[in-house]
């Protein structure tokens, strides 16, 4: 019997093996380009996202809250503002008013950092809170939860730290706030003042004298929220 294939099925064998050949090495081709060529513009912005999400746990305490912040002086001029410490702990309930926390957490809170500031003059103190969210959608949600209009309540609570000149800052020697928002970031303030005395017995309202909490505290947001240029080829970076 003649086991030949006839030329007819060959020729289809041939074309067949020669359109598979072409096929693969496409594919591998689109394989290759694919894992080789650089990020896509979304894939930058993305990979930005991430990194700025992620600064309020991956940079060291020292960067969030730098040693001094400059801040302009009630007088005129420049001052800086010193910072007394910074809390080990990141619990979103524990750092605000009660009210203030069911809001947090019903946006998701990942965590909110506190760091206390003294001014120039040793005066008045103020806590920094910087709460971090999922993204800048839960964090616009989460801003409604705290008094505006320089009221503290509901708000952050101080931050005191026994044997300084902290240790007398509890709850009521608040009397100034703010809250600030950008990116996936709420930045809080709460102040007093260092003689610790309590809200309703200043003898008279001075704003002014409580200003530089919001300055220094604008100027932590921006360090955590301003994009940067992602560097592929830094371990720091997911692109």
């Amino acid at each position: 019997m003649n086991s030949a294939r006839p030329w007819p099925t060959l020729v289809a064998a041939s074309a067949l093996t020669l359109v598979c050949a072409v096929a693969a090495g496409v594919a591998g081709s689109a394989a290759g380009t694919e894992l080789t060529r650089g990020p896509s513009t979304a894939e930058l912005h993305a990979a930005a996202e991430r990194e700025i999400a992620g600064r309020w746990r991956n940079w060291p305490a020292g960067r969030v809250f730098p040693a001094t912040l400059p801040y302009s002086a009630e007088q005129g001029g420049r001052e800086r503002a010193g910072r007394i410490g910074i809390s080990p702990h990141t619990s979103c309930e524990d750092a605000v008013d009660a009210a203030a926390a069911r809001a947090l957490r019903r946006a998701g809170c990942k965590g909110v950092l506190r760091a206390t500031y003294i001014d120039a003059l040793r005066g008045v103190l103020v806590t920094i809170g910087v709460a971090a969210f999922p993204d800048e959608l839960s964090a616009v949600r989460a801003k409604a939860a705290f008094a505006g209009g320089g009221r503290p309540v509901p708000g952050l609570r101080p931050l005191a730290f026994p044997r300084t000149v902290a240790d007398r800052f509890a709850a009521d020697v608040r009397q100034s706030g703010s809250v600030r928002q950008a990116g996936p970031y709420l930045v809080l303030t709460t102040a007093g003042q260092v003689d610790g005395r309590p809200a309703d017995a200043a003898s008279e309202p001075r704003p002014a004298i409580f200003a530089f909490g919001t300055e220094i505290s604008e100027r932590v947001l921006t360090r955590l929220s301003t994009p940067r240029m992602p560097d592929c080829t830094s371990r720091e970076w997911q692109c």
